[in-house]
């Protein structure tokens, strides 16, 4: 008999609380594996999003305890995209779920794939009718039987991990002056998340900026607004919009006490263009008086 490896797998689903899903899913991991706790990241992903599941799955992923990840949004259930479990950390860590993306930015937070099996072995699945539910038939046995110490290589046969199917998470781009940007969350306070790091808003472009919500293209539908970065929501009084540096270390439009989103009609995928509102340093020229 192997010896239990792990005791807790971290969940996170699109499958939401209304329906017994992951009540289900939380039965059969007990069920094979009594010893182990499951801690529930979230199960409120918009259906069907890969793209937020990943972000928020790479949000987590820093702090969740060694053992198993166990994350499914997954829209393309019972066709031919792989199941997978991948190592990480040295062994510290499997990730489970569906090789469309899901998985792809926590991985490479966590270090990088270094071992990957695609679970097609029936010994470690529960036998059901239809193929629509993977989560109870597939990825929680599969989280259960890992936690119990069955090996990775017992699962099924091994994927390269470089055939692992990537996430996309967008980058900001310079357009000019201005720094066009995309809200990657928002969370239920109203900040919107910017894919950018404190390091992509230059600091010659100073305190004083202006967002710009919504593509050039369509301009009846382009919001635009003062805004000023901000340590701190409180210091964005009076109604002001700030740029506050957000406990994931990314840029977010924020309000103080508000919903920057709902003011100023944002979403995740919106278009947020930056541009500073600061005149440029003055260029100093060194004079020696008294010379011809």
């Amino acid at each position: 008999m192997t010896e239990p490896r792990f005791d807790t797998v971290s969940f996170l689903t699109d499958y939401g609380t209304s329906d017994e899903f992951v009540g289900v899913v939380k039965s059969v991991i007990r069920d094979l594996a009594p010893h182990v706790w499951v801690i529930d990241l979230t199960h409120e992903i918009v259906p069907f999003d890969i793209r937020a599941g990943s972000l928020a799955l790479a949000r987590c992923i820093g702090y969740v305890p060694s053992g198993v990840v166990l994350a499914v949004v997954d829209p393309g259930v019972a066709t031919n995209r792989r199941a997978v479990a991948i190592e990480v950390a040295g062994g510290a860590g499997v990730v489970i779920g569906p090789d469309n993306g899901l998985l792809a930015p926590a991985v490479a937070m966590a270090g990088g794939a270094e071992r990957a099996f695609e679970l097609t072995n029936p010994e470690y699945q529960i036998e059901a009718a239809g193929a629509t539910f993977a989560g109870r038939d597939i990825f929680a046995p599969a989280a259960a039987h890992v936690c119990n110490g069955v090996d990775l290589s017992e699962l099924g046969p091994e994927v390269d991990p470089v055939l692992l199917l990537p996430g996309t998470v967008p980058l900001p781009r310079e357009d000019g002056d201005a720094l066009v940007t995309e809200v990657l969350w928002v969370d239920r306070f109203g900040n919107a998340q910017l894919n950018v790091g404190p390091d992509d808003l230059p600091v010659a472009w100073g305190s004083h900026l202006q967002v710009q919500v919504g593509a050039p293209t369509d301009p009846s539908g382009v919001t635009v607004r003062r805004a000023v970065r901000a340590t701190s929501f409180a210091e964005l009084s009076g109604g002001a919009v700030g740029l506050v540096l957000d406990s994931y270390g990314m840029l977010a439009v924020a309000m103080d006490q508000r919903s920057a989103a709902e003011e100023l009609g944002l979403a995740a995928g919106d278009q947020v263009t930056i541009v500073s509102l600061d005149d440029p340093p003055a260029v100093a020229t060194q004079v020696v008086l008294g010379r011809r």
